[in-house]
């Protein structure tokens, strides 16, 4: 008969395996909005709470592939630039006169495009993915100015524009939110529970290894760069609906609130380890914590410097964690009585 008595060590131990990174900042996320809907005036309102939902999806919807990448040991800086050369393209395109359905696959194609040249220098020429994207983000920034110059496009379809900034009567969900939300669904499945994401996990975990066993390392990281590309194109088409303007400069340093809310939600940037879940919980918390500054009047600077401390507090401290623990192994370990020869045998 089993023995069902737990010692309190026991439940000690079992509490601290149970609370994870990614649990914690859903938890913060939780508390937050709690905080939120109780001290801050305004921010409870159905429209308030659709305008943070829809400010934060551009984010959210780059997390989804960035998170895949950032496990699999690689990460592209050049997402923002590319949402913003998708949109100088959809406002170029349309000031000529091609219709919207014909120019959002052109946008999707040019992302995967952008894409396709940051995962070839990155797995042909095995070239650092940080080096290679931080070019590419200046690349992709200049030639979107050259497509749009200085011009500024807003008279797009009102159905489009509709669906970019409108909601569902008068709640708080936005119409964008559904092809979130099926997106969210495939990205889940496809990173938890496939072969494709085990075996992003395990090239993240270990290249070699992972090659090892027979994983298409450059292959599969070269999708990746791809996919990428091509979120980021449908973000920045989103971005230009939803802010009913087309720029060359649109979703400027977009990259770094997705990094930030990435790496918070416990995503290691060493790679190998993470969640979709603790990613989306970062975007969110990150989404939330500025909408509740901008309604308390914190300023942009601010907000700004916040959200710097929380990359700096989000990287630090799951290392400091994982320190902490083998620290304590090692004290264990050297604690221990030795094992006699006799026992051995």
């Amino acid at each position: 008969m089993p023995d069902t008595k737990t010692t309190p060590a026991a439940s000690w131990t079992r509490l601290r395996g149970a609370v994870r990174w990614d649990t914690t900042v859903g938890a913060l996320l939780l508390t937050l909005l709690i905080c939120s809907f109780s001290f801050v005036d305004n921010f409870g309102n159905a429209l308030n709470i659709s305008f943070l939902i829809g400010n934060t999806l551009p984010i959210a919807l780059i997390a989804l592939p960035m998170t895949m990448l950032v496990v699999s040991g690689e990460v592209d800086l050049s997402v923002g630039s590319t949402a913003g050369l998708s949109g100088a393209v959809m406002g170029a395109l349309w000031n000529q006169g091609m219709a919207i359905e014909s120019i959002i696959p052109l946008c999707l194609l040019l992302g995967v495009v952008c894409g396709l040249v940051n995962g070839l220098l990155v797995t042909r020429l095995g070239l650092p993915s940080l080096a290679v994207t931080i070019g590419t983000m200046a690349a992709y920034r200049g030639i979107a100015q050259i497509v749009l110059g200085s011009d500024s496009v807003t008279d797009f379809p009102t159905q489009y524009l509709d669906f970019g900034a409108g909601r569902f009567g008068d709640t708080f969900i936005p119409y964008a939110v559904i092809p979130f939300v099926i997106l969210l669904a495939i990205a889940v499945v496809v990173l938890h529970a496939t072969s494709i994401g085990r075996s992003l996990f395990a090239v993240g975990a270990s290249e070699e290894a992972a090659r090892f066993t027979g994983i298409r390392v450059k292959r599969l990281k070269l999708s990746m760069f791809v996919t990428t590309g091509a979120l980021s194109a449908l973000t920045g088409v989103f971005w230009a609906l939803h802010y009913a303007s087309a720029r060359y400069d649109n979703a400027l340093g977009l990259e770094l609130s997705v990094i930030a809310a990435v790496l918070l939600g416990g995503i290691d940037f060493d790679g190998g380890k993470g969640t979709l879940g603790g990613a989306i919980a970062g975007v969110f918390l990150l989404g939330t914590l500025q909408n509740a500054m901008s309604l308390l009047n914190v300023s942009a600077q601010s907000q700004i410097v916040v959200t710097g401390v929380l990359l700096v507090v989000s990287v630090l401290a799951p290392r400091i964690g994982r320190e902490i623990a083998r620290s304590r192994a090692r004290r264990r370990a050297s604690a221990a009585p030795p094992v006699s020869p006799t026992a051995v045998t």
